[in-house]
C-alpha cells in the first residue's frame, strides 16, 4: 500500500487524500447520529469538543498563542463562531430524526446559499448562468423538503437552519483568509465546547451516565475522526487544485446513503433523490464557473502586467 502511496502524483495523492477526508466526515456524521439517539446534543458536542481539544492543543502550543489573540476582524470572528456552534447543535437535531442522507442533502445545498449571498454580503459579481444554477439549487431543497404539514417537520426545518448558518460560516471564512486554520478551529471548537456545557447544565436531560465503555470511546472519537478528516481536506487542497479535489465532496452523500442502510435500515424517498442531484448539479456548476472566471481574470491580470 505504501508503495502504491509513493507513485501517486501529488495531484492523484490529492484526490485519494480528500477522498478519505469525505469518508471520515461521513463516518463522523454516523456517528453522531447513533449517539444522540442515547445523548442528548449537548453532551455529545460537549465530549467532541473537548476530544478534538486534546489533539489539536499541542499543534496550537507549538505554533506561539499570540496568534490566538491577535486575530484580524475579532467582530467577524465571533460571528463565525456563532455560525459554526448553531449549524453544529442544528445538525444533530436534525440527524437525531432524520435519515442521514436527507440531513447531508440540505447541508451540500450551502454552497449555493453562498453564491446567493455572495453578492449582497461580499460584493462579488454573479451573472445569469450561475443565477440560474442558484435557481435550479434552490428547487431542488424545495424538492427534497416537499413543503407540506406533513413533512414540513422540525428536524427538516433544523435542517434548512443549519445548511444556511453553514453557509454564513462558509462566507465568514471567506472574509478571514488570512486567520490560520488552526486558529479558526480552535476558537470553533471552544464555542461549540462552552456551548455544550450551558445545554448541558441548562436542559433537564442535558447529561446522561455514559453506558458503557464503547459508548464513551465512541463519544470521543467524534472529535478526533473530525479533526482528521479536516486535515486531509486542507491537505488535498494543498497538494492538488481545488478545481479537482472540491467535488469530490458530494461523495459524501453517497457515503451518507450506505451508512444510512447500513446501520440505520434507511432508504432515501424519491424526492430526496431528486431534489440532490438538482443540487448536486447546481452546486457543481456553480463551482466550475467560478473557478472558470477566476482564470479569466488572472490570465487577463498577467497579460496586463506584461504590457506595463
Amino acid at each position: 500500500m505504501s508503495t502504491m502511496i509513493r507513485k501517486l502524483s501529488p495531484t492523484g495523492l490529492g484526490v485519494a487524500v480528500m477522498l478519505l477526508g469525505m469518508l471520515l466526515f461521513a463516518l463522523n456524521d454516523a456517528m453522531g447520529k447513533w449517539l444522540v439517539s442515547t445523548y442528548s446534543q449537548g453532551q455529545v458536542i460537549l465530549i467532541r469538543s473537548a476530544a478534538a481539544l486534546v489533539i489539536l492543543v499541542p499543534i496550537v502550543w507549538r505554533a506561539g498563542l499570540s496568534g490566538l489573540v491577535n486575530i484580524e476582524r475579532p467582530g467577524l470572528q465571533v460571528a463565525r463562531v456563532f455560525f459554526s456552534t448553531a449549524e453544529l447543535f442544528c445538525f444533530y437535531f436534525a440527524v437525531a430524526s432524520l435519515p442521514l442522507a436527507d440531513v447531508m442533502t440540505y447541508w451540500l445545498a450551502a454552497p449555493i446559499y453562498v453564491a446567493a449571498l455572495a453578492p449582497f454580503l461580499l460584493g462579488e459579481k454573479v451573472g445569469w448562468r450561475r443565477w440560474t444554477a442558484i435557481a435550479i439549487g434552490f428547487v431542488g431543497v424545495l424538492i427534497a423538503l416537499k413543503p407540506s404539514s406533513a413533512s414540513l417537520t422540525s428536524a427538516a426545518l433544523f435542517s434548512i437552519l443549519g445548511s444556511a448558518a453553514f453557509a454564513f460560516m462558509m462566507l465568514s471564512g471567506r472574509q478571514l483568509r488570512n486567520t490560520p486554520d488552526t486558529v479558526l478551529a480552535f476558537w470553533q471548537i471552544i464555542g461549540a465546547g462552552l456551548a455544550g456545557i450551558f445545554a448541558v447544565f441548562m436542559t433537564p436531560s442535558g447529561w446522561m451516565p455514559v453506558q458503557s465503555s464503547f459508548d464513551l470511546a465512541f463519544l470521543s472519537l467524534l472529535g478526533v475522526v473530525a479533526m482528521a478528516a479536516h486535515v486531509l481536506v486542507n491537505r488535498a487542497l494543498k497538494l492538488a487544485d481545488a478545481a479537482t479535489v472540491a467535488p469530490l465532496q458530494y461523495t459524501l452523500l453517497l457515503w451518507a446513503v450506505v451508512f444510512g442502510w447500513l446501520f440505520f435500515n434507511d432508504v432515501p424517498q424519491t424526492s430526496i433523490v431528486v431534489g440532490a442531484g438538482l443540487i448536486v448539479f447546481s452546486g457543481l456548476y456553480i463551482f466550475f464557473r467560478e473557478n472558470t472566471l477566476k482564470r479569466r481574470r488572472e490570465t487577463a491580470e498577467g497579460l496586463a502586467s506584461e504590457q506595463v
